[in-house]
């Protein structure tokens, strides 16, 4: 549960190469920066070949924008980053470089990237922060979910698994979300977070750790309601 083909499959991402010859899946993210300078050498940009409305903002010129994908008015994006054909970067988004959005996926309002790639159909639209991550294939989170990337005085992040917290060098590493994941509104996942795919995590739920696949992760809060006690005028 540790290796890149545990959480997606990589078959038609375009940019699969990025995950090759690694053993832990998290070790992606120490590679997108120079992936993307690679990717851009030799192509002039930004390059454009979607719709980048009036009003929005690219940041750079190492920003590739593809065919029918949308940057409406209001976002902004630093270069270096991909934005695979047919996505959408909403009103309002802020993708802070060193990122990969791949096709068909949404950047939504209020929602801030850094590091990160999102796989096909990967969507964040409402007021999300996608911090140090990897989102799989059709991966939705609920509006306000978080991807909590930097820990408490500022040690390096680990991963708990099997008993073990294992080193993974990284200061900044928020989650690994595996294809098919739906979060809650206003979820949290906490730095170093491994989500199994097709998992499914409830509202306001803090997350840590490795969770399986198709597992289903909840909170249990009792509401109480009670009549309304009227109190005399004074």
């Amino acid at each position: 549960m540790l290796r890149a083909e545990d959480y997606f499959d990589l078959t038609e991402f375009e940019h699969r190469d990025l995950f090759a010859n690694i053993e832990y899946v998290w070790e992606v993210l120490n590679r997108i920066g120079a992936y993307l300078a690679d990717w851009f050498v030799g192509r002039e940009g930004p390059i454009i070949l979607g719709s980048v409305e009036p009003g929005a903002w690219l940041d750079g010129r190492q920003v590739y924008v593809g065919p029918g994908a949308v940057v409406e008015p209001g976002a902004y994006i630093r270069a270096p980053a991909i934005i695979g054909p047919g996505s959408v970067v909403r009103h309002g988004a802020y993708i802070r470089g060193n990122v990969i959005v791949g096709k068909n996926c949404v950047v939504g309002h209020g929602t801030e990237v850094k590091n990160a790639v999102f796989l096909d159909g990967a969507q964040a639209p409402h007021f999300a922060y996608v911090g140090d991550s990897i989102l799989g294939n059709r991966v939705n989170l609920g509006a306000g979910t978080v991807l909590a990337n930097f820990k408490f005085g500022g040690t390096p992040v680990t991963v708990t698994w099997n008993g073990r917290r294992l080193p993974t060098g990284l200061y900044k590493f928020g989650a690994v979300v595996g294809d098919d994941v739906e979060t809650g509104c206003n979820a949290v996942l906490s730095p170093g977070t491994l989500v199994g795919p097709g998992s499914l995590v409830y509202p306001n739920a803090t997350v840590r750790g490795v969770i399986p696949p198709r597992s289903v992760v909840k909170v249990r809060v009792q509401i109480q309601v009670e009549p309304r006690v009227e109190r005399p005028v004074q």
